[in-house]
């Protein structure tokens, strides 16, 4: 039998390399950022052929030689349009020098000139602000390293138990971020994990499964969620499933009587509460636990300055685990860079499936149709109003459209037991509609609700909007979400990109794309402070981060950091992916993208599996694609800059040139060094170490393209294991020596 902890299930598409990736849908007309020319605008792909084909190969009629001569030389190319309206053609191979611009601007950003120092003087300014950015995260970071934290024990019979009476299969990302979890609480360093995943993705109960692990080691646990709602349910939800274990789950709301309240704080002074549910009011003075083990934050977004500065305290002592489905880009950039270790659930439950979302003018025959088609199915509906003054004339017109549906109202502003009893109502289905404002919006899980409507939606913010729509479809039925547009007033502007873009981004795991859209409204605001904001607009959130993290990387190893893509192979022969073979832009820049930005010949072979997965045995333009990639990730890894045919030779600029000979010792041909003084070339590395050649004269056979770049692929790579060459891959060629 396979356990289940080893069940995996398989991707059905090519999955983007890290989460800033997934940002990656560039239009014709959208500002973008080239890395060494500035700011720009995307003009949409073609595909090219170099000028010199006609001489090289003959004019007239074309020959079967020319033919295959120009399917080798065709690239693609995204035309990028800068100030004056000068167009740069940037091949899609380094498309990882491209970025979308998403920044402070509200309107449209400066285009900068090719070729100008404004740019270059951008970047540097940029630059010098990062590193002191960087200094002070890695302060804090080696803060927590060098504080003691609580190593907990491996999993105990007890909790495999636990875990087995879930009642659902697990999917892949919840299995992988258990193990880091449990990774982080048995390590002395205090945790701090970030655990990113859509709404309804399982990030509840990945976190009470670390919730168990810390109760049973005798320690003490504290919930911090954003509303009373949603405490409330998470009181049930924990005690549900705690049920069957020693273990005392209590929470701290408004809800609660005075005298209540008080008996709760006096058993969690004393040990007695093991689990502690609660909104900002855990964060208050007359709070003492008698030995907290374990912080779990629900959408820490969504708290203040300062219950943040709180947060930051307890970070350097106790664990924290931190839960959201719209996390503001700055956090995950800071986990991508290590600043913070992240998790991330971006696979679906299954049977889940998307919400259908609508935007719509308010139509009364509509809304009567959808509330008819959902109750006819045995479902509930949510109709989301969020102004108390007239919350009750809503209902009463709601009711007037469905007359036999039974509606109940809530709101913020009722009383803790009257508001209590209206949810209670609803989630034990003796109502059929909830009138509410937006108390619903984190955490509801009410599977039997699957139709929303959000009146004057055009006042909502694009992560509220997001989260709202979350709380239908948590089940295998369709769900449908309408938001709808007021009768008697236009819809501003910004309002409408909001609107357009949760309906766009309606599928299965768009919470980060909605947050990076959501950046690229609202503009950078206050993400970093007044001083860093300004930066983002200069030089766009995605270069600022990249900036950021080479200022990380020199901080802590003490050098600029390389990426494989600055390694440039010209070995007379091109790679391009068909649009027969990826019809779609998107997705075709998605996967020029995963291969440019591949490191390593692992992530290049999890790429082209993925490609396999996704779309079926890649044609030979895409192998030769992934094949030159292949050469320039060894190349990259031995230190080489440049590698091209120079006549009959094949020569590598390097800075350290015994790496590459040796690596080359043996093989057919002849192999010689030129020092850096005699080189033809005197650049300079990037740490300004003189770079030298080294010319291998392969046999003259070996000088066809396709046979030259198998060999160097080969020769290139990682001497073998003691035992014998790797196993070949389906579909790869045998290398010549």
């Amino acid at each position: 039998l396979v356990h289940r902890y080893e069940v995996r299930r398989r991707a059905t598409r090519l999955r983007a390399g890290r989460a800033m990736d997934t940002f990656l849908d560039i239009q014709p007309g959208d500002y973008v950022v080239h890395q060494d020319h500035g700011i720009a605008i995307f003009r949409g792909l073609e595909v090219m052929r170099p000028k010199r084909l006609k001489s090289a190969t003959g004019a007239g009629a074309p020959t079967d030689a020319r033919k295959k001569k120009e399917e080798a030389d065709a690239e693609e190319y995204l035309t990028l349009e800068f100030a004056g309206r000068s167009k740069l053609h940037v091949p899609c191979t380094q498309i990882d020098l491209v970025q979308k611009y998403v920044g402070g601007f509200h309107g449209k950003p400066p285009l900068s000139t090719i070729g100008g120092q404004k740019w270059k003087s951008q970047k540097e300014r940029v630059s010098e602000s990062v590193r002191d950015l960087a200094g002070e995260m890695l302060r804090v970071r080696a803060a927590r390293e060098h504080m003691p934290g609580i190593a907990y024990p491996g999993d105990t019979p007890w909790m495999k138990e636990f875990e087995e009476e879930f009642p659902y299969e697990e999917t892949e990302d919840q299995l992988a971020a258990l193990l880091e979890i449990k990774r982080d609480m048995q390590s002395p360093r205090p945790m701090d994990r970030l655990v990113c995943g859509d709404v309804g993705f399982g990030k509840t109960e990945v976190a009470i499964r670390a919730a168990f692990k810390a109760c049973e080691f005798g320690k003490q646990v504290a919930v911090l969620v954003p509303t009373t709602v949603l405490a409330e349910q998470h009181e049930r939800t924990f005690r549900s499933r705690f049920a069957d274990y020693p273990f005392r789950v209590e929470s701290l709301s408004r809800f609660k009587t005075a005298k209540e309240l008080g008996q709760t704080l006096r058993r969690l002074r004393e040990g007695a509460v093991d689990v502690i549910i609660g909104t900002h009011r855990l964060l208050s003075k007359d709070v003492k636990f008698a030995d907290l083990g374990l912080v779990i934050i629900d959408e820490e977004q969504r708290f203040g300055v300062e219950h943040k500065e709180q947060l930051l305290r307890l970070r350097l002592t106790v664990d924290v685990l931190t839960l959201s489905a719209t996390p503001i880009p700055r956090t995950l950039h800071m986990a991508m860079l290590g600043l913070r270790d992240i998790s991330s659930l971006t696979t679906p439950p299954l049977d889940r499936r998307a919400v259908v979302t609508e935007v719509i003018p308010y139509n009364a025959r509509r809304i009567q149709q959808a509330i008819a088609r959902e109750l006819a199915r045995g479902g509930q509906c949510f109709f989301v109003h969020n102004r108390v003054h007239n919350i009750r004339e809503i209902a009463d017109s709601i009711q007037a459209l469905a007359p036999d549906a039974r509606i109940v109202v809530g709101h913020g502003q009722m009383e803790g037991r009257e508001l209590e009893q209206v949810m209670l109502k609803f989630m034990r289905r003796e109502a059929d509609i909830l009138v509410s404002t937006t108390i619903i919006e984190s955490g509801i899980d009410i599977p039997t609700a699957n139709t929303m409507f959000i009146n004057e939606a055009d006042k909502f913010g694009l992560a509220e909007l997001h989260q709202l729509r979350g709380r239908v479809g948590r089940h295998k039925n369709r769900a449908y979400c309408y938001l709808l547009l007021p009768p008697d007033r236009p819809v501003r502007e910004v309002a409408q990109k909001r609107l357009k873009a949760i309906e766009q981004y309606s599928m299965l795991g768009a919470g980060f794309k909605i947050a990076m859209r959501d950046l690229e409204i609202r503009g950078a605001g206050n993400i970093l402070g007044a001083e860093q904001s300004g930066h983002i607009a200069a030089v766009g959130y995605e270069m600022f981060c990249r900036l950021l993290e080479n200022a990380v990387h020199q901080l802590t190893e003490g050098r600029e950091l390389t990426y494989a893509s600055q390694t440039k192979v010209d070995l007379g022969l091109k790679g391009i992916i068909p649009r027969p073979y990826i019809p779609s832009d998107q997705r075709r820049l998605e996967a020029y993208r995963r291969i440019a930005t591949a490191q390593t010949p692992e992530q290049l072979d999890k790429v082209e599996e993925d490609l396999i997965a996704a779309y079926g045995e890649p044609p030979k333009p895409v192998k030769r694609l992934l094949g030159l990639s292949r050469v320039r990730i060894h190349a990259a890894a031995l230190g080489v800059h440049t590698l091209t045919i120079r006549g009959e030779d094949v020569v590598f600029l390097t800075p350290e040139p015994r790496r590459v000979t040796d690596r080359l010792a043996g093989v057919h041909g002849t192999v010689r060094a030129v020092g850096a003084d005699l080189a033809a070339t005197n650049a300079r590395s990037a740490t300004g170490a003189p770079l030298s050649e080294v010319y291998w004269r392969p046999p003259k056979n070996f000088l066809e393209p396709e046979s030259l770049m198998r060999i160097l692929a080969k020769r290139l790579g990682p001497p073998e294991a003691p035992g014998g060459p790797a196993p070949r891959r389906a579909g790869e060629a045998v290398a010549s020596p």
